[in-house]
Parts: C-alpha cells; structure tokens; sequence
C-alpha cells in the first residue's frame, strides 16, 4: 500500500438536558461555553491545537468539532478519532459537575451523527493527500458514483418519517448533499469540496475534501469509509478507470439510494445504462483487487476489503447476520427493531427515536461501551491506545512535530502560534517554521525550535 496522509474532521451535536433526562432551556450556545471553560480558564480559547497534534474548536452554529491528526496508518487514525470522542466527553463531564455545584439541573450530551431534531445538520469531513494532477476535476466526478453508492455500507442509519410512518434509511447525510463538486461547504453542500488548500507543498499536493460522509460510531464502519476509499485513490492513481459508472443525476440517486434499504434501487448510469449500488460497489471493489496485489496490503486493508465484500453480500441477500457487529446501519437496525418489538412499537415511537440518539451519544450516557462490552458492536483499538492518543501524536507523519512542538510550549509555558503547517514563537526573534510536508515526522529545524522555546521559558517562582 501506497503512504497516504488521511484525516477525519467531526462536529459533534450538544444539547443540554435535565439529569432526569427532561427539556432543558440552555441554549447550546451555553451548552458550548460551558463545556470550552477548562480551557478559557486555562487562558487558552475554544480554537486550539492539541499535544496529539490535532486540533478541537468551536464550529459555527454551537458545534465542537475535533479534527484528527495526519496519519498514515489506519490504527493511528481509528485511535485519533475516538480520542477526540473522549477529550469531549470529559470535558462533558467536567461542565456537568460545574452545574451540580452551582445547583443546575443541567447535564451536557454531545452526539456523533449529522441532524438534530429541528434537522440541522453538522458534517463528518475526510482529508485525503493527493498528488497534484492536472485532471483532478475529472477525477473527482468520477469518484461521485462510489461516493453516492458507498452509503449502503457505512451510512449511519436515520427513523425517515413520512406520511406512511416511520422506517430505517440509510444514510443521515444522504438529504443534504446538494452538488456534485464544488467549493461550497454550507451554503450548497457537495460530495466532494474542491477548494484548493492542500496544507501541504502546493507544487506537490494538494487534498480531497470529501464532505458526504456520515458520521460513524462502530469503529469497523469507520475504518470500512477511509480504508476503501484509501483503495480506490490508489488504483485511481495506478490508472483504474470508473468513468463509465458515472451517474445520470447523482443528487437524485443518493436520496433513492437511502431509502431503499436492499439495495436494489435502479440507478441511471450517464452512458443511459442502468445498475443497483450493490452492483456499482461490486464492480468498483472487483477492479480495485484486479488493480492492487492483496499481497501488498497490511492486515487492516485485508480485513476491509473482506468486511466490503460481506457487506455488499449481506445487503443483497437481506440476512444482515453476518455483518451486524461492524455495520452501523446493521447494529442499528437490529438494536431498534429488537427494542420495538420488545415493547410492542414502531419505529415511529418517541421511545425508540431516544433509543437511536442514546447510540450516537458519547458521553456517559451512550450506549457503545456497553454494546462492545456484551459483544454487540466490534472494537478495533483498545483502551490504553485510544487513551495514549490523548496526548501523544502519530509518530509517522508531520503531526509527530507539530505535537512535539505543543507539547514543549506547554510545558515551557511559552506562547507558541500553531497551525497545520506553520509555528511561530512569540519573540518576535525566532524564524517562524513552515512545515510543508505532511508524511515528514523528523525535522531538524524543529529540535532547533524546540530549543528556542525552552530558552524563552519563563522563569518561574520556586
């Protein structure tokens, strides 16, 4: 396998309820501040790089959002992402011993999906480093068919409600894609954003900006969304060509695509033929091993492709058995279907949509630590990595310096400037650092600066 530097940016969901669980009149606009005060305290703002050398912030619209540090490995990334799960939800958990104290009756959820119940959404970003190529807009309209299809596999699942009640879709983020490829992120959402911002040596690189996903919970979905697409970039750029499966109108089919959950939705092709997404998914997964020697691949990749190939057996047969420990729309729709007919409901029941939220909520009192624990739910990383990943960064890629970096100004207690590519120390004496290569993890420029730092150390009372 090719190195590739990927990352994933989440916004989280906040609300704010009793501790009973009932309506609470905090905005989340509250919510937020409260739960960004350990760090306002601290003199630090609600935008800020981390030691693990991703970055936590303040979205529009009340939204935190966690953005993983570069990594190349798939296990690095898993780890990354769920350590942002938990800084929140410590942080959570630190803003609702604060209300305790004062008497309030708050406490703080955040959620990892993409509407809320007034059906504002917020996003699950993927960052993919490409070699500059002149046909990248060719290129990226022909990724649309597997962008558009893939949601049958790792779409997190949504209760559509309409006028003939209430059934499980695929994806939460099928209904706000509105464009094929565009630079637009808010106002017309796309699949894919071809803003160019490459964080990287713009000669060299430049990054796919890939905004349809949904955001997953079960850790094999997630890794299932980054490691095929990570597949099929490579045989893309190997010359493996999907052109032909392009689609007719891809913002119609991704609607009809959601709500047909066997499958077998017809989907117009731009050449005027016709193809279900199982079929679409089958031929992009079989020209991708005719591209790549399996030989090549490590263990994550081989189970990936394998978990992609049952998957698509799963949803054309309809028996979900074998993969409903790693597919979130699996995992759900048994969970829901288990409890709806336990208590003699419908999906439509207030009670079984408080059971759907309870599955994204990340905080205590989510549902995914026990669904690992009783077996019900795959995990790929373990605690101790997961927890390591808090405070350390991947040790392969640019983040390794960047967190080397943080880790010394905090230490040194030094006011240092941070973004993904720069660093500047604030003595107005020391060249500022541009580090413009992502898959770099060793700079001697940084053991220099990281020197500098330590030498502007405040001297501190003993």
């Amino acid at each position: 396998m090719r190195r590739r530097v990927v990352g994933i940016e989440t916004e989280y969901g906040l609300m704010a309820a009793t501790a009973e669980g009932g309506a609470s009149s905090m905005d989340a606009e509250h919510a937020a501040a409260q739960l960004f005060t350990p760090f306002l305290r601290a003199g630090r703002s609600s935008n800020l790089f981390l030691r693990n050398g991703g970055r936590l912030y303040l979205d529009v619209g009340a939204h935190p959002e966690y953005a993983t540090a570069e990594c190349d490995r798939l296990e690095d990334l898993l780890e990354q992402d769920r350590a942002g799960s938990l800084i929140l939800a410590e942080l959570a958990l630190e803003a609702d011993k604060a209300f305790e104290e004062l008497g309030q009756p708050e406490r703080l959820h955040l959620f990892r999906n993409n509407l809320d119940s007034q059906g504002n959404s917020c996003g699950c970003h993927e960052n993919y480093l490409l070699h500059r190529r002149r046909d990248f807009r060719q290129v990226a309209d022909a990724l649309v068919s597997f962008f558009t299809t893939r949601q049958i596999l790792v779409g997190n699942g949504k209760i559509r409600h309409s006028a003939s009640g209430a059934a499980l879709s695929f994806s939460q983020r099928a209904e706000q894609m509105w464009d094929m490829v565009s630079s637009a992120t808010t106002r017309s959402r796309p699949i894919i954003n071809t803003r160019d911002e490459p964080l990287a040596d713009s000669g060299s690189y430049r990054r796919m900006h890939v905004i349809v996903g949904d955001t997953n919970v079960a850790e094999p979905t997630s890794a299932l969304k980054i490691g095929m697409t990570e597949l099929l970039l490579q045989a893309v750029e190997d010359g493996l060509v999907i052109e032909d499966l392009a689609l007719a109108d891809p913002m119609r089919a991704i609607r009809e695509i959601s709500v047909d959950l066997s499958g077998s939705t017809r989907i117009e092709l731009a050449n005027g033929r016709w193809a279900t997404p199982i079929e679409i998914q089958k031929t992009i997964r079989e020209r991708v091993l005719d591209s790549i020697d399996p030989d090549s691949m490590d263990e994550m990749h081989l189970y990936l492709v394998d978990l992609w190939g049952r998957g698509l057996d799963a949803i054309s047969s309809g028996d979900w058995s074998t993969v409903e420990t790693e597919l979130d729309i699996a995992i759900k729709r048994k969970l829901l279907s288990t409890y709806a007919a336990k208590i003699g409901t419908t999906l439509a029941d207030p009670r079984v949509a408080r059971l759907e939220l309870s599955y994204h909520d990340i905080t205590a009192q989510g549902l995914l630590p026990k669904l690992e624990g009783a077996g019900l739910v795959k995990r790929l990383t373990c605690p101790e990595g997961v927890r390591r990943a808090i405070t350390t960064p991947p040790q392969t890629t640019r983040a390794r310096l960047r967190g080397a970096i943080i880790g010394a100004a905090e230490d040194a207690r030094a006011d240092v400037s941070v973004d993904w590519v720069h660093a500047r120390l604030d003595d107005h004496m020391t060249p500022p650092l541009s580090l413009q290569d992502p898959l770099a993890s060793e700079d001697p420029r940084v053991d220099a600066f990281i020197e500098k730092i330590y030498d502007h150390a405040p001297v501190l009372p003993a």
